[in-house]
């Protein structure tokens, strides 16, 4: 082959080259983007409870995420963003991610626990949390009382009118933090819930 066809069969390899990976780079630039769930659950804690938990030694923290902020009338609210999932809440099914964590003590008994990987269940209208060191999560919270589902476009919200504790959570901390404490349906607070449905 001549110097000459060679420098063409080159050059027409190259242009061929070029043009696929331009066309690829095309597919990739438009393809779309996919869009994560956003939201936050807002866990409000009573002045009641609040009351009762301190006077027993019991103080909850907030970890990073979650976003705390205070009302001398209403108690402690506690704001935790939605990280992921799938959920329709007036059907009742599918799943929701939150961030942040709950950290548990006793100052009495210096005991503690602590909760990552918090989780709603709309299957089963329940709040979970893995404890560190720990696999297998606790369900710890129930949402009860009036529940209102409401739908505006893609956001979906939930409000009740009662935050319980939940058998298993009660169990788990009483046994962690070395206290009686903890009930199964002692009323914590209340519960909102903002959710859009990632695509």
């Amino acid at each position: 082959m001549s110097r000459t066809r060679a420098r063409l069969a080159a050059t027409g390899t190259a242009v061929v080259l070029a043009v696929t990976g331009m066309s690829g780079a095309a597919v990739a630039d438009t393809a779309p983007a996919s869009t994560p769930s956003t939201g936050s659950a807002v866990v409000n804690s009573s002045t009641t409870f609040l009351k009762d938990q301190a006077l027993n030694g019991i103080v909850v923290i907030p970890l990073p995420t979650a976003a705390p902020s205070y009302d001398s009338t209403t108690g402690i609210s506690t704001t935790f963003p939605v990280t992921g999932g799938s959920a329709n809440l007036s059907g009742y099914y599918g799943d929701i991610d939150l961030g942040g964590g709950l950290l548990f003590i006793n100052v009495f008994t210096g005991k503690s626990a602590t909760f990552k990987q918090l989780h709603f269940s709309v299957d089963s209208w329940q709040i979970s949390g893995v404890p560190v060191g720990g696999t297998a999560p606790v369900v710890l919270l129930d949402p009860a009382g009036d529940s209102q589902i409401g739908r505006n476009g893609a956001v979906q919200t939930l409000n009740t009118s009662d935050l319980q504790l939940d058998a298993a959570g009660a169990e788990y901390l009483d046994s962690k933090l070395k206290t009686s404490f903890f009930k199964a349906g002692q009323s914590v607070g209340t519960f909102a819930l903002t959710f859009t449905q990632g695509s």
